[in-house]
């Protein structure tokens, strides 16, 4: 009897909650913009996490790349002959320059010095600069983020990335 009470119950639940979860999925597919990869992203991605972790990100198309690749490592039913469309979608979609849903990041003025402008046209494609300089960091910790940041997608050639460090290390530094 207990048993029977238990499937019957997990029945019941499944029933109401897989089309929920359907739902939700679909809503949150409505919500990604138009183009070639975006059925795609709406389903894989949302199995697992919701879509709001992709529309904050910034990144080129090498980056998404990487991503989905990661992704499908870890279990993300996208194809073989659908991981370029998804790359070209998510890069179009959410790249660097493409405007952050939401309000306006908090204005942020920043120090003069070499390196300032590049650091506010870089880093200011992506994300608020608030979020560039809330933390301290030393040179090597900033040198390794501006890296991985122009993998993400920020233009900057190794000079300027060089610039770049120098800059946020000179002026926000670890103290």
């Amino acid at each position: 009897m207990l048993h029977r009470f238990a499937a019957l119950a997990l029945v019941t639940v499944l029933a109401v909650s897989l089309p929920l979860h359907a739902q939700e999925r679909g809503a949150a597919g409505d919500a990604l913009p138009p183009g070639p990869g975006r059925d795609v992203v709406a389903v894989a991605c949302a199995q697992c996490h919701g879509l709001g972790v992709i529309t904050q990100l910034r990144e080129g198309e090498q980056a998404w790349r990487f991503q989905v690749y990661d992704m499908v490592t870890r279990g993300a039913q996208v194809g073989p002959g659908e991981i370029d469309a998804v790359a070209k979608y998510l890069a179009t979609s959410f790249g660097p320059g493409v405007p952050l849903p939401g309000p306006a990041p908090a204005a942020v003025s920043l120090p003069a010095g070499a390196g300032k402008e590049l650091v506010e046209g870089a880093c200011g494609l992506c994300h608020g600069l608030d979020r560039a300089v809330a933390a301290r960091r030393d040179a090597t910790e900033w040198k390794a983020i501006v890296h991985r940041m122009t993998f993400f997608g920020a233009p900057l050639d190794a000079a300027q990335g060089k610039a770049v460090t120098e800059y946020l290390a000179a002026n926000f530094g670890a103290k």
